[in-house]
């Protein structure tokens, strides 16, 4: 198949998406190509022959251009296809926007009107709402405060400048000039009567405390009435105390006298039988020292007896232990000597094996005695 038949199998680019997208659309251009397959085979050259070889590579390699060729053609249709939804989405971007501009521009003037309109309006509506909002409070006013709101009220003017909310705007001023002047009522009526309550506070009080000095006053008198005669009922009894006290006191000196003298008797026997007593227990402190030295002797020599022989044994015993541990350290040594003999060591490294492990010159390894 030669290169001009080739490119006779491929459909001309203006039809070839039609083509492609048609059912069995590349069916013609298919049966060119069986047409020279088969006209081929009517005349089959030798295989064996490097000429008939050569032709056989060739008709194959042409099937295999035309294959290829085939599918790029459907492969760049398809992407002219993927590329079109983007092209036109890019053409309806541009519509939209050109024409929202010519949009803006064509209603620019309603539209500056209905914004000027609406400040306007909201204008009207914020001043309406601030003389509404004059008859309000956060908390309980005092007259003289909503006086001044009525008065600041009043001055504001309902002309035509409120254009079409002259009426509402009148209204709103009326009601609530009619709320601020109730509650101006209610409030002067109120702090009227909190005034007279305060002055007949003021006036109770000032009775209170002139009772309740008048009160201290007697108080006070009936206090130094008191105080005077218990002062003098306090002089007349220390008086009849102090005779009372010198009396005692006479009485006194004079048991104090006679107490002494018997105490001083009375300390002179004793001084005597304490010196007789001092006497005996002196001889009997020698007598008992020297009975303690005696036993301190002899309870020494014991001592050191026990504390030698102790010391024997305690000799005896750790000489006992350190042969016991010596021979258990040297059984588990050889115990250890061996299996390192039978695992192939020979003897004399074995031997210096444990001696270093029970040396504790090889870390990380120990002997457990």
């Amino acid at each position: 198949m030669s290169a001009e038949q080739q490119l006779a199998i491929l459909p001309a680019k203006e039809v070839a998406l039609a083509v492609f997208s048609a059912p069995n659309g590349l069916d013609p251009y298919l049966q060119k190509v069986r047409e020279e397959i088969d006209k081929f085979n009517a005349s089959a050259p030798d295989v064996k022959t490097t000429k008939g070889q050569s032709a056989y590579r060739s008709i194959a390699y042409d099937l295999a251009t035309s294959k290829s060729k085939l599918d790029a053609m459907g492969k760049g249709l398809v992407a002219e296809l993927k590329d079109l939804p983007k092209k036109i989405d890019a053409e309806r971007k541009r519509v939209r926007e050109l024409l929202s501009a010519w949009q803006e521009e064509v209603r620019k003037p309603l539209t500056d009107w209905e914004n000027t309109e609406k400040t306007r309006k909201e204008r009207h509506n914020y001043g309406i709402q601030q003389i509404k909002d004059m008859a309000l409070f956060d908390a309980t006013p005092q007259a003289v405060t909503v006086g001044n709101v009525i008065a600041d009220l009043e001055a504001i003017a309902i002309d035509d400048s409120w254009q079409e909310f002259l009426p509402e705007a009148a209204q709103a001023k009326d009601q609530s000039l009619a709320k601020l002047r109730a509650l101006l009522a209610e409030r002067t009526q109120y702090e009227a009567e909190q005034a007279e309550l305060a002055r007949l506070r003021e006036e109770r009080e000032a009775r209170e405390k002139k009772d309740r000095d008048d009160q201290i006053a007697r108080d006070a008198a009936e206090k130094a009435t008191r105080e005077a005669e218990a002062k003098a009922q306090r002089e007349r009894d220390e008086a009849a105390q102090r005779a009372r006290d010198e009396l005692a006191a006479a009485e006194k000196r004079e048991q104090d006298l006679r107490f002494q003298t018997e105490q001083a008797e009375r300390r002179a026997e004793q001084a005597k039988r304490e010196r007789i007593e001092a006497e005996q227990k002196t001889e009997r402190d020698r007598l008992d020292s020297i009975e303690r030295e005696k036993a301190a002797a002899k309870r020494a020599r014991q001592d050191e007896i026990d504390r030698q022989q102790a010391a024997a044994d305690e000799e005896r015993r750790q000489a006992e232990a350190r042969e016991a541990d010596k021979a258990h350290k040297a059984k588990i040594n050889r115990a250890a000597l061996d299996a390192f003999i039978a695992a192939g060591m020979p003897k004399d490294c074995a031997r210096q094996a444990v001696t270093l492990i029970a040396q504790r010159k090889i870390p990380g390894i120990a002997i457990a005695y």
